[in-house]
């Protein structure tokens, strides 16, 4: 009995120890349930939403570019594109395949997908292809239940309404490359596309927009069940350009005639450039949605290069269009006056070396007026080492060669304006002689753009302005900086102005002149101008002993460039213009009537006279 009361009194005993134990346990995680509910309830419902709440960007509108009059150069369309979702398919590469025979697909547009598929999740839909027709878009919705994993989306794509004729201005967006990524999240959104070339690139940033954010519900596995709220963030801005379409697309006409040829015009007194065109051109809508290698080799391999801003970043020998700064360089030197006479007797001897006029037997006594309206270089040569390199790059500096002007183009390049200096500092050799005579006439180390030389020729008629080129004329609706500029000024005599201005008149309207096959004939519009052909493949002394080979019988590659800088009309000069028609074989014959053609045009659609157009602030325009 004591025995069993014993038992009995310790299986109590343990039985309200363990108990205890138990109630100490349901009362420890009752507090702590206790407080997780109410102390920390805050914080762990921001957690739950956090894991059921993802935040998704939008890209943002990209702004519109408009010429002077409101035309536009670059919009927005709508793009149908096709989508494939991995995890909706059994087998993508089957999916694709089924895909090709309705809208066939080249090998690298299959690649890219397969390969994109592996490395993001699988319920994150791939584009396979954009651009699609409303017959494509037919095509494959009625196909569409033999298409497993693919869909259609709506988005927007880049267009460009006039193709070649503004592809070297406006530029091309494309993908975003590696080297193109930065802090800007929007730069990873699938199918973004930035500004590769032109005013797309300068202004990237601005034209690009702010990014929206759209918040959706997903569930465990990440997919959208719902979009909760949206913003669609700030669309970029609209630019305004000076150019004058129909101006560009006369210019772009009349260099088509030529295998390679680029030109500007600009307002002599505002700097307002209304053409900038290079020739061949190309369509930059090739790049919106992904050019084909084909397409990219052949654009890369033309010899004309195609893809070359030529008028803001080639850079040639000026030829003779320089001799008007080396005329200006000797008057303000008072080497020469406007009447100082020299004898050329077609060469120009310096020691035992002998440089050549480009005529033959030489032009006799000519005093400025002639020697720039029939282009002598013997002329030149006698005054050039007179007044010295030095002097003589000082001028053409002031006049805007040597150095970028500043205009919103990513292509645009300095040149090169030698001089003593630079030569030691490049070289590491002393300055010649016969270097200044070569310079002189616009040769040797001398390099300017299309542009540089249509500044010059403005800084010569406008009365000594120093106008700069300029291409953005608003930022939606605010005018741009440059466009309300006013312009300092050139030191520079008028007289010396005068003097040389009555030379270029004379190169086209003297009968003697170099350039009169192609002067203007109706009153009132009538050109000024300097033709210029510059060597690219040194002619020896052997080679003119022996005959030298015509122009037309070269490789087309060693033929001279042809250049042109003219402004009109001649007695109150407003537009400017400088063609370079690349181994063109001669100014006169092959840049000056391409810039009668451009002058022409310009005077009968008078861009100057055309208000800037003023886009609206908060209205974005997509073509549907």
């Amino acid at each position: 009995m004591d025995s069993d009361r014993e038992r009995i009194v310790s299986f109590t005993r343990r039985a309200l120890v363990l108990g205890g134990v138990k109630g100490a346990l349901v009362a420890t995680l009752a507090a702590r349930l206790g407080w997780l509910q109410l102390a920390e309830a805050s914080h762990f419902q921001t957690l739950a939403e956090n894991n059921r709440i993802n935040m998704k960007l939008i890209a943002p509108t990209r702004g519109l570019i408009y010429d002077r009059s409101g035309a536009k150069l670059a919009e927005n369309k709508q793009d149908f594109r096709v989508l494939i979702t991995p995890e909706l398919t059994d087998d993508m590469e089957a999916s694709l395949d089924k895909f090709s025979r309705i809208l066939p697909l080249r090998p690298s547009e299959k690649t890219s997908v397969l390969t994109r598929a592996k490395q993001q999740p699988r319920f994150v839909p791939i584009e396979i292809i954009g651009n699609l027709s409303w017959e494509q878009v037919a095509a494959i919705e009625v196909n569409m239940p033999d298409l497993p994993g693919i869909s259609i989306d709506v988005g927007q794509r880049r267009n460009y309404p006039e193709g070649p004729a503004t592809a070297h201005v406006v530029g091309y967006v494309g993908s975003v490359s590696k080297d193109d990524q930065t802090n800007d999240p929007v730069l990873s959104l699938p199918g973004f596309r930035i500004g590769k070339t032109g005013l797309e690139k300068e202004f990237e940033i601005d034209l690009r927009g702010i990014a929206g954010t759209s918040r959706i519900e997903v569930n465990v596995a990440g997919r959208t069940v719902r979009e909760l709220t949206r913003d669609e963030g700030q669309a970029g801005v609209d630019l305004t350009l000076s150019i004058d379409l129909g101006l560009q697309k006369k210019v772009q006409e009349a260099l088509s005639s030529e295998k390679s040829a680029s030109a500007v015009v600009m307002d002599a007194h505002t700097g307002a450039v209304y053409a900038l065109a290079s020739s061949p051109s190309f369509d930059p809508n090739l790049f919106t949605t992904g050019i084909s290698q084909d397409a990219w080799d052949a654009l890369n391999n033309d010899e004309a290069n195609p893809l070359n801003n030529k008028a803001a970043g080639g850079t040639y020998p000026p030829g003779s269009t320089f001799k008007m700064m080396t005329a200006i360089a000797g008057l303000e030197a008072g080497v020469i006056k406007p009447t100082t006479r020299f004898y050329c007797p077609g060469h120009y001897d310096i020691g035992d070396h002998r440089f050549h006029c480009w005529k033959q037997g030489g032009h006799g006594s000519v005093d400025l007026k002639a020697a720039l309206s029939q282009s002598c270089d013997t002329y030149f040569y006698s005054i050039s080492r007179d007044i010295g390199i030095d002097k003589i790059a000082a001028v053409a500096r002031r006049f805007g060669l040597g150095a970028v002007q500043d205009i919103e183009l990513p292509e645009e390049r300095k040149g090169t304006v030698p001089d003593q200096a630079w030569k030691m500092k490049e070289y590491k050799k002393k300055w010649e002689p016969g270097e200044t005579v070569l310079a002189s006439i616009g040769q040797g180390y001398l390099l300017s753009t299309p542009l540089q030389l249509a500044v010059m020729t403005a800084r010569l008629v406008n009365g000594g302005k120093a106008v700069k080129p300029w291409l953005i004329g608003r930022v939606h609706d605010r005018k741009a900086p440059n466009a309300l500029r006013s312009w300092g000024a050139v030191s520079v005599l008028p007289q010396h102005l005068e003097a040389v201005k009555v030379g270029m008149d004379a190169v086209v309207n003297d009968e003697h002149g170099t350039a009169h096959a192609s002067a203007i004939k109706v009153e009132g519009r009538e050109m000024g101008g300097k033709t210029g052909t510059a060597q690219v493949k040194r002619i020896t002394m052997q080679e003119r002993s022996e005959g030298v080979t015509k122009q037309e019988d070269q490789p087309w590659k060693f033929r001279h460039h042809a250049l042109f800088v003219g402004y009109a009309p001649m007695h109150a000069p407003r537009y400017v213009t400088c063609v370079v028609v690349e181994h063109g074989g001669s100014g006169s014959g092959a840049a000056a009537p391409i810039a009668r053609d451009i002058l022409t045009a310009a005077q009968e659609i008078s861009p100057d006279t055309k208000n800037m157009f003023k886009p609206a602030p908060d209205k974005k325009e997509n073509e549907a």
